[in-house]
């Protein structure tokens, strides 16, 4: 009994110890990602990004949107930014031996985009960004030219306006419409390549460039 005892004692003291450093480590991240820490903020989200790549689909996300957030990467981060890309590439399906568009990279784009920005503002530990851009690239197919990459999407949203989003009753296009995502179509409504601003142009969101880092690939 009082070996049971004593084991008990010393199991307790080593969660104990356990949930004191992991609550230390914690409070340390969130202290350097508010004092503008870059290094810490970029290991923040990478590894969240890491961990979506791992974690099983939510059942309320559709199978290609969540292919989408899975794809998501890193392009630099601020002290109170985040910029990543993702890849759109349209749903479709056989029918008779045929394949029919069932949602257009763009329309699938816009799904990613606001599941993503909505995970992306909120649910980063330790890190609250004041303002994330997500641009979403697509592949473009001519005849007689090789395949070719292209930004078909980029919306940057800041928290404040993303206050004003109804993330739960709002389409992803009424959602993206309303943070001002930019994006272009030709003729027949298909989304044509646009060019991805640079979120740290001195007259970006009215304020002087920060200091950020830039992920190499």
């Amino acid at each position: 009994m009082e070996w049971a005892v004593l084991g008990l004692t010393i199991l307790f003291a080593i969660m104990t110890y356990i949930v004191v450093q992991g609550t230390r480590a914690a409070m340390a991240w969130r202290k350097a990602a508010a004092a503008g820490d870059v290094k810490v903020i970029r290991d923040i989200v990478e590894d969240t990004l890491s961990s979506w790549r791992s974690t099983k689909r939510p059942k309320e996300v559709p199978p290609d949107v969540w292919r989408g957030i899975q794809s998501v990467q890193l392009v630099e981060v601020g002290p109170e930014f985040v910029r990543v890309s993702c890849q759109a590439e349209g749903d479709y399906k056989l029918v008779n031996g045929r394949w029919f568009e069932q949602a257009s990279p763009l329309q699938e784009g816009m799904a990613i985009t606001s599941r993503a920005l909505d995970m992306l503002l909120y649910e980063l530990p330790h890190f609250k960004a004041g303002r994330v851009q997500i641009d979403v690239y697509t592949t473009f197919r001519e005849t007689g030219t090789a395949t070719r990459r292209g930004c078909i999407l980029s919306t940057s949203a800041t928290r404040e306006a993303a206050r004003e989003v109804d993330w739960e009753e709002w389409t992803p296009g009424q959602i993206v419409d309303a943070l001002g995502g930019r994006y272009e179509l030709d003729d027949h409504a298909r989304p044509l390549p646009i060019e991805v601003e640079d979120p740290n142009a001195p007259d970006a969101e009215g304020a002087e460039a920060p200091p950020t880092a830039t992920v190499k690939k």
